[in-house]
């Protein structure tokens, strides 16, 4: 057997060699990567002519078996005139370079220490010198420490990392052969393939192969989950790809991917598969607070952690959320950075969209290399638009500031004066516009920034040290918001604009992301390919264009798999508009009453909001309904949301009609299959509330050109009827019976966007009759 290789950075090799500590309170620096490089640049300037910088080596290093392909990019080599040359790593911090000693970092000589091998054994060089060069990143304070060392003890020092290594390699080695041996022996899992699903899992094969995009609009009963794995399951047995995430906005849709994989393991398939879970669902605490006084999964964290991996990923191939707790509080390490720790060396990961599309939360271990090796499955991808400009936007208040100026006093006055500056500058936004409660600008903040930025340096060396209990929490909330305002001002372009609040006491500044497409094209750059797919994913342009693709990219529609005979679509084209709602309480509860009673069982009845449905469950229950009645709430629980679906029983003794919100947690991502669910009725076109940030919106999109209404109302309010619409027929078998409320359904702009198997509709009146 010909030896494998295994290529690692020099970065990685030494991170692992040397890791060890505690999570130290959940506190880390959030100064850009822009500010490391013009620190970088700092440096670099002051180098001679005949020195140069960013320097990439490489080498293969055999060991048991194994050769080891190791590279990187050294940020400076320098020549000296006596012939000897000098490898000079920088550093930036934010420390008191008081506090940085010879050996405070190990892990950086030792990086230094691998391109001193690396040049040396390239150049055949049996001396070289290196240098450790830190640079304070606001005041550009320098500080050098330098060593020499012979090739010998180069090769030594290398040797001795690799082999620290070299376990993790193996296990990891033995894996790939066992993954890809099973990868080519698997077939797809099911007896044949439905309806649209060969062309479907052909597409997306195709698109990793071509290293394209993918837009589909796939609707219920394609098989979408299978769809879009098992052609990627496949281009990693064929060495097209390394890994794949599969993103997604909600919990039942993880677990539909977890149940496909587990689905492919029973035919044979071997595969890592990790669940990522959000650090507030997984936390073993009460209190989320990440330091070794608070936390003992905390204490100790990288002492622990390699042996925990080995043992998780030698044992385990389906790493959900369980079994990382399982090995969790085995091994005594956080959940959430152990999952994470596991994703890095998993074939698949199921996760939060903000994990490939948030600057904040995205896995930034993962190496450029390694992205050119990965697709990104984006499941309900309708949901990213407004996931995006959530994620791109960035918004303060004042009332933090006030209250950190009150706490600091005599305990800080450095951060008391820069926290009551940027209160000032609040109070001064208000003075100025003293009679309006709310104010636009196409710029951003300008005269706020420099004030953030002081803010910032000075929370940040506070949180280093050993800050105020009673200060402490509030500090790091409010040092990450700000944090976060300065990285947006950083993308701020056309694209976005500010707005500012004024209610009461207090002052909000937003810089608001009006299209998310460029930064999530920005932030999707590097993958080989992106497949987003949504039953819901109409008109195919408009979400093209908002998800950042572009005019060469691939789109496809699949047809629905199911019949027009499962569904009968019945229309009341009775004004559901804000201004006529009054008068549409009273037909709307006695539509609910005939259709349920002629047409037995279970209802969902869905609204375009909680006042609107809580007018119509009020006239509703004025006349005996033909059984119990479930109306959701705000901020229900995940108990009173289980409680709310188990009522939709097939062997319920009485009919249940529950009424929700369109857009809301029982309109998306529920199966009610078979008699669980009758029928569902959709009252209005799903429209937005009209409001500052939709207005924006719409007249942004009216100055580039495009239909403002569309892209800011019309096309989000169709794509929840659509999804509400959804719940309805999710099977061959299903029969039921779907309503829809609203005059402007008949308009051609909303009729062409209904799709083909709800058409045609028969007209009811308000007396129930045939209106055709």
């Amino acid at each position: 057997m010909s030896e494998q290789i295994v290529y690692i950075s020099v970065r990685a090799l030494v991170e692992y060699a040397y890791l060890g500590g505690s999570i130290e309170a959940g506190f880390q620096s959030g100064a850009p990567l822009t500010e490391g490089t013009k620190a970088h640049r700092v440096i670099q300037q002051t180098y001679k002519e005949t020195d140069r910088k960013e320097v990439y080596v490489q080498g293969e290093i055999p060991y048991g078996g194994l050769v080891f392909q190791l590279d990187g990019r050294c940020d400076g080599l320098l020549g000296g005139e006596d012939g000897t040359y000098t490898i000079d790593e920088i550093k930036s911090t934010s420390r008191d370079l008081e506090l940085v000693g010879e050996d405070t970092h190990p892990v950086h000589w030792a990086q230094a220490l691998c391109y001193a091998y690396l040049y040396a054994k390239a150049e055949q060089l049996g001396h070289m010198r290196v240098r450790l060069t830190y640079i304070h990143r606001k005041t550009e304070e320098q500080k050098r420490f330098e060593r020499s060392a012979g090739f010998e003890e180069l090769e030594s020092f290398v040797r001795g990392l690799v082999e620290s290594y070299a376990p993790y390699a193996v296990m990891q080695t033995d894996h790939a052969r066992r993954r890809d041996r099973s990868i080519k022996e698997l077939a797809f899992p099911f007896a044949s393939y439905r309806q649209g699903q060969r062309n479907f899992a052909a597409a997306v094969y195709k698109s990793i192969a071509d290293k394209k995009r993918l837009f589909a609009r796939a609707p219920t009963g394609t098989g979408k989950t299978i769809s879009t794995l098992f052609p990627s399951v496949k281009a990693i047995g064929e060495g097209l790809l390394q890994r794949f995430f599969y993103v997604t906005a909600k919990t039942t849709t993880r677990t539909a991917a977890e149940e496909a994989f587990a689905f492919m393991r029973s035919r044979g398939l071997h595969m890592r598969c990790v669940t990522l879970t959000a650090k507030e669902k997984i936390c073993f605490k009460e209190e989320t607070i990440c330091h070794k006084d608070h936390c003992e999964y905390a204490d100790g964290y990288y002492d622990r952690i390699q042996g925990a991996i080995l043992d998780l990923l030698s044992e385990q191939s389906a790493i959900t959320r369980e079994v990382v707790e399982t090995y969790a509080r085995k091994h005594r390490v956080c959940p959430f950075e152990y999952s994470l720790d596991a994703a890095y060396a998993a074939d698949a990961v199921i996760c939060d969209y903000n994990y490939v599309y948030d600057p904040r939360i995205a896995l930034k271990r993962l190496f450029e290399e390694q992205r050119r090796r990965t697709v990104v499955l984006v499941d309900e991808a309708h949901n990213l638009v407004d996931r995006g400009r959530e994620m791109y936007s960035a918004a303060l208040t004042k009332a933090p500031f006030l209250e950190l100026k009150r706490l600091a006093k005599g305990l800080s006055p450095a951060l008391h004066d820069a926290a009551k500056a940027v209160n000032n500058a609040f109070i001064r936004l208000r003075k100025e516009h003293a009679e309006q409660k709310h104010v636009v600008f196409q710029e951003a903040p300008l005269l706020l920034l420099p004030l953030l930025e002081s803010f910032a340096g000075i929370a940040e060396a506070e949180l280093a040290g050993p800050s105020s209990a009673e200060l402490r929490p509030l500090l790091t909330d409010t040092y990450y918001a700000v944090q976060s305002f300065i990285r947006t001002y950083g993308y701020y372009d056309e694209k976005y604009v500010t707005y500012v609040l004024f209610e009461r006491s207090d002052v909000t500044v937003k810089l608001f992301c009006l299209d998310p497409s460029g930064l999530l094209r920005q932030m999707g750059k590097g993958y080989r390919s992106h497949v987003s797919f949504s039953a819901t994913l109409a008109p195919l342009a408009y979400y093209r264009d908002m998800l950042g693709g572009d005019a060469d990219d691939y789109t496809m529609a699949i047809p629905s798999p199911f019949h027009k005979e499962q569904l009968d679509v019945l229309l009341l084209p009775l004004s559901t508009r804000y201004r006529d709602r009054e008068h549409s309480y009273a037909p709307i509860a006695d539509l609910l009453h005939r259709v349920t009673r002629e047409r037995a069982g279970n209802y969902l009845v869905f609204f375009p909001s909680y006042e609107y449905m809580n007018e119509v469950v009020a006239r509703f229950a004025e006349r005996e309904p033909a059984g119990p009645v479930l109306v959701q709430s705000g901020g229900m629980s995940e108990e009173e949301r289980d409680a709310f679906l188990g009522a939709f029983r097939e062997d319920a003794e009485l009919p249940t009609t529950g009424f929700a919100v369109m857009g809301g947690i029982f309109s998306e991502g529920i199966d009610l299959t078979g008699d669980r669910l009758t029928g569902v009725v959709i009252v209005g076109v799903g429209l937005p509330q009209l409001g500052l940030e939709r207005d924006l919106i719409k007249r942004y999109f009216d100055e580039t050109g495009k239909s403002g209404f569309d892209y800011a109302y019309k096309f989000p309010g169709m794509n929840k009827v659509l999804q509400a619409g959804g719940r309805l027929i999710r099977t061959e078998t299903d029969r039921g019976t779907l309503v829809l409320v609203d005059d402007r359904f008949l308009q051609p702009g909303y009729r062409v966007m209904l799709p083909d198997e709800w058409k045609p509709v028969q007209l009811v009146g308000e007396d129930g009759r045939d209106g055709r």
